[in-house]
């Protein structure tokens, strides 16, 4: 059912814009896999299998993006994703990737909850302590064209409302999705807009605020 066509992985190292620079750039990166859509062309009621069938790629594509942008588990600070469905699918094709692409990133970046059950839609069952990345990795989708490109939001990983951390990352594959493909990406950040400067809670106060120190 998972038919990739090509792996595209780029990754930016921040100093400023247009003010100080930075004492650390900071470093975002993406990745992005190009594959076949199965349900190209035609209405498909039970999708939910290819759901299941993306999980071993979400967890192979959070850890090549971690390892391109050179840097430990415990630099990253933001995350987000998102998919691009070429026009012959739908925006529900798409909505495939929440599951398998948001929990990979936050298992590798240390949650110690049940996916399986979230996945379930029944969150009060799930076992084992959360631990990092608590918070839910923010997303977007559209159909488009082959070069589409994705702004895709990126938050961070333990408190969404950390204002610091809210941006975004443009996101673009030359020459896909074709019409029969999806783009599905992961993205990190190793900190916050190099300026940011709009108040609100603090990256610096959230493990105090979880009761995690």
């Amino acid at each position: 059912m998972i038919e990739i066509r090509r792996v595209f992985t780029q990754v930016e190292d921040i100093h400023h814009e247009f003010g100080p620079v930075a004492a650390q750039p900071l470093r975002r990166g993406a990745i992005a896999a190009v594959l076949t859509n199965p349900f190209a062309g035609r209405y498909v009621a039970d999708i939910l299998p290819m759901m299941d069938a993306l999980q071993p790629l979400g967890i192979d594509m959070a850890e090549q993006l971690r390892a391109a942008m050179d840097v430990p588990a415990e630099r990253i600070e933001g995350y987000g994703k998102g998919a691009i469905v070429g026009a012959a699918g739908e925006l529900e094709h798409g909505a495939l990737w929440h599951v398998p692409g948001g929990y990979a990133m936050r298992e590798l970046l240390g949650w110690k909850g049940d996916r399986a059950a979230y996945a379930a839609g029944k969150a009060e069952d799930k076992s084992g302590q959360p631990g990092n990345a608590l918070a839910i990795v923010p997303s977007t989708k559209k159909v488009g064209p082959p070069g589409a490109t994705l702004d895709v939001p990126l938050t961070h990983i333990n408190a969404s409302y950390v204002r610091s951390h809210f941006d975004a990352m443009e996101v673009r594959v030359p020459g896909a999705p074709l019409p029969d493909e999806l783009v599905l990406i992961l993205v990190m950040s190793t900190g916050p807009r190099v300026h940011a400067r709009v108040a609100g809670l603090k990256a610096a106060d959230i493990a105090q605020w979880n009761g995690l120190r």
